[in-house]
This record gives structure tokens, C-alpha cells and sequence, in this order.
């Protein structure tokens, strides 16, 4: 069999790999994955689109998703197996090989569909009969999956495992030049960074430093406050200035607008890699199994009063603070880590 993994979006894998070997940046998972499987890798933005991509893009992705779906449909067979990132690509990409009587072996990871045109793009293009696997990280999201298209246990995978890159996210020193103590956030997909500021605004004895940086969100204006308190900073963090910004905070917080997906993930899972306490609010989309472990607190959704009590709690509460972090990081290094999410992804799609 002939592997190919097809990415959303365009990385400059070449360039990841070589920072990540030395220490600049985490790696790139499918990157790591495509060696051991030998796997073409496949970008949107090198195929000009036509106007038949423009009208789909409506439903879903965009019109570079389906130029690279209709080009794979033209050279991909039944001797092929094909990996999609997210569902942007993946269903342009099972939509036009389906069209074919021996279309590859497709598997989808599936990140954010159930929404109106996520609905409407997955019963008009009859994706349940062209996806051979459909894979996600939240139980909501595979339980929408098998009741909304009537699908067999054996096509949905829930796939917990995590691409937090521990060689890179790490416990370390201190910066010398912290003075009081720090809650840090970070990333633009779903933030609430307005209960943020409502939690922290009368705390003037520590510093928020939030950094507004994100690869799969742009930032909206509901999620900052129209005037930032004195003690919140908003600033772009380099990785390696991002991986400083967890060692040093106190408290780690990720405040969340109602989702009912991953949204939130990828911070919460370095910032316990870096052996940090978690405040995230409470959604669909985090993983229950660490909230029982006492791997994290959880708050609800819009409620500062709440958020306030718990940062509060943790920050004179030094041991307890300590015992939350601990946990997560010893359930990271167990479970939800790049290296098992990679063994853990090469075994699934040998296995189609």
C-alpha cells in the first residue's frame, strides 16, 4: 500500500523538522509520521483552482482544498490510503474519490462539524459511504458523528491520544526577571479573554500575560475586553518565548466561549507538559478522564466569579496548586504525548 497524508494547511516542513531537532520549535507530528510510513505528504496552495471549487468551497474549506481534492482524485487508487488532517480537506477529498470505482482508503480527522455548514456538507456530499474511518479526540464529537450519519461503531475512532511534543514543552527554570505572581494563557480559538480580565482586574498584585497567537483561529473582538486591565498584557510569544512564559506562570488559564469541540486543547496539554496548574472552562470538548484524575480544574463557561474563587484558591494554596500540576504532568508523560500519538496514529492507518 501507498501512504499519503494530506495537511489543511501549508507548513514549511522541512524547516520544522530541522528547528525542532535543534530545540527552537515542537515538531510537526505528520511530519515524523510520513517517515516511518514512508507517506507522500500533499499541501493545499500549489493547484489552481477552477470555478466548480469556488461553489463548493461554500459548504466546505475553501477553494485551495478542493483543487488539491481534485487533483489527488485523479492519481489516487485502490491501492492507496490517504490521511486527512481535518475535515476542511477531508471531505472535498472523499467527495471526489468516492466518485471513482475504486477510490482509496480514506480516514478523516474530524475536528469541528457539528455546526450548520458542517451538517449540510456532510449530507449533501454522502461522505458516510466514501470515509472509511472517521477519527476525532472528543467523545461529543464521535457521538454526533455515529448518531447523525447512522455510522457503525467500527467507523469511528476516538483518538485521545495527544501531539503535545514533551522533548520541547518541558518543566524549567524560572525567568530571573519575574517579580509577582503570573497567569498565563494563550491562543485565539474560543477565548473568553473578557471573564479573564473580569476575574483578574482588582488582582493588582499579579500579572496576566496572555499570548494572542494562534494557528487555526484570527482573533475576534469579543474575545478581548474593550479596555485591557493594567495588570493583562496581549502580545505575540515566539515558541521558545512561549515555552518561558508556561515555566513561569503561576497558574495557567484558558477561558473558553461554549464549544462543543477541542477548542483549547493544545494549550492546556504544553502548558501541563511544562508542569503548570490548569484553569480551562468547562466544554464538551475536554477530555473527562483528567478532570476525575485531578489532572485539571475546571470552571463554568462566562462565570468570573467563579474563575476568580478558583485562581485565588490555587495562587494561596501553594501545595495544592503543586499536587494539580504534578498529576497532569505525570498523565502527559503517560498518555497524551507526541510520541504515543504518533505510534498510536502509524498503527491506525497501517491497519486500513
Amino acid at each position: 500500500m501507498k501512504y499519503h497524508i494530506v495537511l489543511s494547511r501549508a507548513f514549511d516542513l522541512h524547516s520544522i523538522a530541522q528547528n525542532a531537532k535543534a530545540g527552537k520549535s515542537p515538531c510537526h507530528v505528520m511530519w515524523e509520521a510520513s517517515q516511518i510510513l514512508q507517506a507522500e505528504i500533499h499541501q493545499p496552495g500549489k493547484h489552481s483552482p477552477v470555478q466548480s471549487d469556488t461553489l463548493r468551497a461554500l459548504l466546505m474549506g475553501n477553494k485551495e482544498h478542493w483543487a488539491l481534492a481534485r487533483t489527488l482524485s485523479q492519481q489516487l487508487t485502490e491501492d492507496s490510503v490517504v490521511f486527512c488532517t481535518g475535515e476542511d480537506i477531508g471531505i472535498p477529498l472523499a467527495s471526489l474519490c468516492g466518485a471513482n470505482k475504486k477510490r482509496p482508503k480514506t480516514a478523516v480527522f474530524i475536528h469541528n462539524i457539528n455546526r450548520l455548514r458542517g451538517r449540510l456538507a456532510l449530507k449533501l456530499f454522502e461522505v458516510q459511504d466514501k470515509i472509511d474511518l472517521f477519527m476525532t479526540c472528543t467523545l461529543a464529537s464521535a457521538e454526533f458523528l455515529r448518531d447523525y450519519l447512522n455510522l457503525p461503531e467500527s467507523k469511528i475512532k476516538l483518538f485521545l491520544e495527544q501531539p503535545t511534543d514533551i522533548t520541547f514543552f518541558t518543566p524549567g527554570k524560572v525567568s530571573a526577571t519575574k517579580t509577582r505572581p503570573i497567569i498565563a494563557s494563550a491562543g485565539l480559538e474560543k477565548r473568553d479573554y473578557r471573564t479573564l480580565a473580569a476575574a483578574t482586574q482588582d488582582l493588582s498584585d499579579i500579572e496576566v500575560k496572555i499570548c494572542v497567537a494562534s494557528p487555526n483561529a484570527k482573533a475576534t473582538k469579543r474575545a478581548f475586553p474593550e479596555v485591557a486591565p493594567k495588570n493583562m498584557s496581549c502580545c505575540y510569544y515566539d515558541w521558545q518565548e512561549l515555552v518561558q512564559l508556561y515555566r513561569d506562570a503561576d497558574i495557567v488559564v484558558i477561558p473558553l466561549f461554549e464549544n462543543n469541540y477541542q477548542a483549547g486543547l493544545s494549550t492546556m496539554y504544553e502548558a501541563l507538559a511544562c508542569r503548570r496548574p490548569v484553569i480551562i472552562t468547562k466544554s464538551p470538548g475536554i477530555i473527562t478522564e483528567l478532570e476525575k484524575a485531578g489532572a485539571i480544574k475546571t470552571v463554568p463557561q462566562g462565570d468570573a466569579h467563579s474563575l476568580r474563587e478558583s485562581i485565588t484558591e490555587l495562587l494561596n494554596n501553594a501545595e495544592k496548586a503543586d499536587n494539580l500540576a504534578q498529576r497532569g504532568y505525570d498523565l502527559v508523560l503517560k498518555q497524551y504525548n507526541h510520541k504515543i500519538y504518533i505510534d498510536k496514529f502509524v498503527e491506525q492507518i497501517s491497519s486500513l
